[in-house]
Parts: structure tokens; sequence; C-alpha cells
């Protein structure tokens, strides 16, 4: 097993270090817990127990809980906000503005009228070359 995948906690991230009280869902392996600065109302965060930088170093069986659960939030949020939308996806690594060395999904309810115009979506991460329509 590759280092960076020990169960040990940073004592300086964040993430490791969230109260029960911040817990909205968890398994074995993975949790959620809203935003602490979010986008809109709902703004959650599936984050890997285990202290690892990029999602994609998990073990199968961890992506999978994590993926699983990025499910049953977006049913949860669907409910408690009634969203007309969602966005989710990750950031990986600094290029992507990825400014938490812990791994995390992004589930980001959306609404009608939030934005002017959200064609595109996640598309507007480099606006340039977002429009293809």
């Amino acid at each position: 097993m590759s280092s960076s995948l020990t169960p040990v906690k940073s004592s300086t991230c964040p993430f490791c270090a969230l109260s029960k009280q911040q817990v909205i869902l968890e398994t074995p392996t993975v949790l959620a817990t809203f935003d602490r600065y979010p986008i809109s109302e709902g703004h959650t965060l599936v984050i890997p127990k285990r202290h690892i930088a990029h999602l994609f170093e998990l073990p199968e069986g961890e992506l999978r809980a994590a993926w699983s659960l990025v499910a049953k939030v977006r049913i949860l949020l669907k409910a408690k906000y009634h969203p007309d939308g969602f966005n989710i996806g990750v950031n990986e690594g600094a290029a992507a503005g990825q400014t938490i060395g812990h791994a995390h999904i992004h589930i980001i309810p959306r609404y009608k009228g939030d934005v002017h115009d959200p064609r595109g979506g996640i598309r507007w991460v480099i606006p340039a070359n977002a429009k293809y329509w």
C-alpha cells in the first residue's frame, strides 16, 4: 500500500477535524458535511475518512463508497431544499483549484435563476473555452 493511503489523520487538515455534529451522513469510510463556504443552499461535501489528497488514489471499495454516498446526499438534498438541478464535481490538484489537500466531492444544488444562463455548467471553469453552442 502506498504511504498516501495511510488512515492517519492530518492534525492541520480541516476535514480531519470535523465534529460529529458537522456530519450529515457517514459510512465506515466516507462522510458528508455541509460546505463551510457554500456556493448555494445545501452545498455539501463527501469526504473520505482516510486523509488522502486525490480521490482516485483511494482503493476501489472506498471510491465506490464515496460515490454511493454522493447519491444518498443528492436524495437528501432534493427532499430538503428542492433544487432544480445539481453540479457534482471534484477539484483535483492546485491547477484545478483544489485548496484543501484532502480529497472531497462537491454536491452543489442549483436553482432556476441562480445565474443568468447556466448552460455549460462546469465547462465555465475555463471561460474562454466554455461556450460551444
